[in-house]
């Protein structure tokens, strides 16, 4: 099939563009070598958003070897330049806020008003402060010897493999391509084939803004071709990838064989625990965040909750009076909607079966558990908010990410048993704890097993605050200045200033 390489878009709220659908690499869009397409979804009416070009492994080679002959001249420009570049980024997402986050609401699903616009401005804060520290990347001088002198410089890794996840499209590129282009690398990124689209459009402003050829490129593709194309690819130095512990476990292995460096940002089941003495209100606000946000497809989602027996009916009857006030469902320009479709039929599917595992396995329905099949939304992929209670830690809902808008509640009745029965995972994600006592938070926050915890909080990350997680959650951080390690490796060099042999 032969697509013209850009689309004509008019959408539900008036917004007109022209939709790219070729491979965005080295600055021109183009078709793939064999010309194979596929089509992108709308998760609100299970219609044809757009068809694009599907990337394959003679695709992947083309674009690096493009990164591989941009490399050289990338690495030579100062910090000072790229962190220009970048803001030029930041400032144009910023100037345009409204139409990318109806792009992104689009291609996604998700709200426009409600989440896809604070999805731009994670993107606009993550290019903004990563500007700042281009110029910034430095070594250390080590002399512990009058008659040697030894330093240490940072330089860029090289050619990185990226793969984004389908649940934040705009905002995880931004994690990824924004350090590794300050650090001083050049970009093969892999977007979901589930939500393909809306990078494809911000693939015009690198160009736009003035990054050289080769620098940034972005192709659109399905993980057993093109991602594992890039993975296996000799000249590409790093993966960075974002989804499922599966996925990263197949990604890890097949890296293994060039020797590459990886970063894996898995899969969570991140427990909330609400003491005794949490102010109820403020944690039921937390927990629904948390949970209903984004549709529930949030890697560090507080998909378990545990609430001590003193506080449990309250909280449960408190939160499933909270999620049906607020959180309404809806599509994705609807002004009031919070929660829309999950991205697509396959992920909608997963989540049914899983709400038959819970009510076979015991647990009680408070809210929710089923399809949303009233009116327009039930031609989507719409999961009505669930609330699950009284569940047991060996259910495969508490144990298993369910990556949906489902919650899990169980009771403890001491601090020890809280922590048991959080840590009682494969994951380590996320974690969240709701106390008046700071000194129970603080005991209680080294003993979790978590790359993050939040006292009486959840889901506020920081691009400012590293990100990650333990165990089968993955390897490595993003965000913060840790992220930005990730993409330098320290090289010795080594000065005799005293002695000649």
């Amino acid at each position: 099939m032969s697509l013209p390489l850009e689309t004509e878009i008019t959408l539900p709220n008036g917004v007109q563009f022209s939709q790219p659908t070729g491979l965005f690499i080295n600055n021109e869009f183009i078709k793939s070598k064999a010309g194979k397409t596929f089509e992108s979804i709308n998760p609100s009416t299970g219609e044809v958003n757009a068809t694009v070009y599907e990337a394959l492994d003679e695709d992947v080679d083309y674009a690096v070897n493009c990164a591989e002959k941009a490399l050289p001249e990338w690495k030579k420009l100062t910090g000072v330049a790229r962190g220009l570049l970048l803001n030029k980024i930041a400032d144009e997402l910023e100037q345009n806020r409204e139409f990318y986050g109806a792009v992104e609401a689009w291609d996604s699903g998700k709200n426009f008003k409600k989440n896809a616009v604070f999805d731009i401005d994670e993107c606009i804060s993550c290019f903004r402060y990563y500007a700042g520290w281009a110029d910034k990347v430095t070594g250390k001088v080590i002399q512990n010897d009058p008659k040697k002198l030894a330093y240490t410089v940072h330089e860029p890794i090289g050619i990185i493999g990226q793969i984004v996840p389908w649940n934040y499209p705009m905002a995880m590129s931004s994690w990824k391509l924004a350090p590794a282009l300050a650090a001083g690398n050049v970009v093969i990124l892999k977007t979901s084939e589930i939500t393909p689209l809306s990078m494809l459009v911000v693939a015009k402003l690198f160009k736009k803004v003035g990054f050289p050829a080769g620098v940034v490129n972005i192709i659109s593709g399905y993980g057993a071709s093109a991602g594992n194309a890039l993975t296996r690819h000799p000249k590409v130095h790093k993966i960075a990838f974002t989804g499922s512990t599966a996925i990263g476990k197949l990604i890890q292995k097949t890296a293994a064989d060039t020797m590459k460096l990886v970063t894996l940002e898995c899969g969570g089941k991140s427990p909330m625990i609400i003491r005794q003495d949490a102010e109820l209100d403020q944690a039921i606000k937390w927990a629904a965040i948390g949970i209903m946000s984004n549709q529930g497809q949030i890697c560090t989602a507080n998909s378990r909750i545990y609430v001590h027996e003193s506080a449990y009916d309250e909280f449960c009857k408190s939160l499933v009076d909270h999620v049906k006030s607020k959180y309404k469902q809806g599509l994705m320009f609807d002004k009031d909607c919070i929660v829309g479709p999950q991205v697509s039929k396959m992920q909608h599917d997963k989540i049914l079966k899983y709400l038959d595992i819970g009510k076979q396995e015991g647990a009680k329905v408070l809210l929710g558990g089923e399809k949303n099949t009233e009116g327009e939304l039930s031609k989507g992929f719409f999961i009505k908010p669930t609330i699950f209670a009284d569940v047991r830690p060996d259910m495969r809902i508490v144990q298993e990410e369910i990556f949906g808008p489902v919650v899990s509640i169980a009771k403890f009745s001491n601090d020890d048993e809280a922590i048991q029965l959080a840590n009682c995972t494969q994951y380590g994600l996320a974690a969240s704890i709701f106390t008046k006592d700071l000194v129970a938070a603080h005991s209680m926050a080294g003993k979790i097993e978590s790359g993050m915890v939040w006292i009486n909080s959840s889901n506020d990350e920081d691009v400012r605050i590293p990100f990650g997680g333990v165990k089968q959650s993955g390897i490595g951080r993003e965000l913060g200045e840790y992220g930005l390690d990730m993409y330098t490796q320290a090289k010795a060099i080594h000065v005799n200033l005293g002695t000649r042999l």
